[in-house]
């Protein structure tokens, strides 16, 4: 209550605790995206290792590693990312002819 000295001034209350209803959901935590290159008979395999070491800055052993899985398997998994890099990943990818996708990890 505002007193006649401070006519500004107003009381505080503190809150109590509040309970949250059990709704038995739970949450999903953004467990992030996958970015995934598939195969394709365009691109030669020297330049998919040079598109991946420019891209995600792979090392020559690791991006060949991943290049001869797209060749033998039909696809891979190249780069694991919050939604909005795997996104960006991928146009790049794309931006350099190769066929790729995302899919929830």
């Amino acid at each position: 209550m505002p007193s006649a000295a401070d006519p500004f001034a107003q009381s505080t209350v503190l809150p109590g605790t509040i309970d949250l209803p059990e709704t038995g959901e739970k949450v999903d935590l953004d467990r992030g995206w996958n970015v995934v290159v598939w195969n394709d008979p365009v691109n030669l395999m020297s330049y998919v290792v040079l598109v991946f070491r420019k891209v995600f800055g792979y090392s020559e052993e690791k991006a060949t590693r991943l290049m001869l899985e797209v060749h033998h398997e039909g696809r891979s998994v190249v780069n694991t990312a919050p939604r909005e890099k795997a996104e960006i990943d991928c146009y790049t990818l794309h931006r350099h002819s190769l066929w790729a996708t995302i899919e929830r990890a």
